[in-house]
């Protein structure tokens, strides 16, 4: 699970990322990545109702949340990543959505 230091949790901190970021589209997910001056990588993820019911919306953000931690090392520091699922992302299974979320990251880095 991520740590508290490795979450966005303002609102203004997701509109900001969502607006100036570098966006990457794919086939589950949409990828806004920002950098900024020091301190780490933050993730913040909305999976809105569309998605499915709650168990389903909670099961895609798990699975998403698990693919940034995998990636964490990977990532270089003084990034904030916002991550929206789309609704085919209730279809995708772990291992898809764990590579559509490395290639957005490499793209966008």
């Amino acid at each position: 699970m991520l740590s508290r230091a490795n979450r966005l949790t303002r609102g203004l901190d997701y509109r900001h990322v969502v607006r100036r970021g570098r966006r990457c589209a794919g086939a589950h997910i949409v990828t806004h990545v920002v950098s900024h001056a020091g301190g780490g990588v933050r993730f913040g993820f909305i999976v809105a109702k569309n998605v499915g019911s709650a168990v389903t919306r909670n099961t895609v953000r798990r699975r998403l949340k698990a693919a940034c931690q995998a990636l964490l090392p990977a990532i270089g520091d003084g990034k904030d990543v916002v991550i929206r699922a789309l609704p085919t992302s209730s279809l995708a299974d772990y291992a898809t959505l764990h590579a559509e979320v490395r290639r957005c990251l490499e793209r966008a880095a």
